[in-house]
C-alpha cells in the first residue's frame, strides 16, 4: 500500500522535501512508517516519537494505516 507522508519546517529541510510518497506492507502502522522515514538520509533531526497525525487526526504510532492515508509528521511549535 502506498501512503503519503509530510514533512514541515526542520523536518522537512533536512530531509529535502515537504511530501513522499511510502510504500509500506499491508497492517502497517504510524510506527513502521515513522521507522523507514527515520533511516532516510538526514533524517537524525526526527526524534524518536515526534507529534504525528492521520488525515488530520493526531495519531500513536500503533495506528494501522491504510492505502491512501496521508501522515503528517509534525515538528515542534514554539510562539506566543
Amino acid at each position: 500500500m502506498t501512503i503519503t507522508v509530510l514533512l514541515f519546517a526542520s523536518y522537512a529541510d533536512a530531509i529535502g522535501t515537504a511530501e513522499l510518497d511510502l510504500d509500506l506492507p499491508a497492517g502497517s502502522t504510524v510506527g513502521d512508517a515513522l521507522h523507514l522515514v527515520s533511516r532516510m538520509p538526514g533524517a537524525a533531526r526526527v526524534p524518536a516519537n515526534p507529534l504525528m497525525a492521520v488525515n488530520e487526526r493526531y495519531a500513536r504510532a500503533d495506528q494501522p494505516l491504510a492505502a491512501g492515508d496521508e501522515l503528517a509528521i509534525i515538528p515542534p511549535v514554539a510562539g506566543g
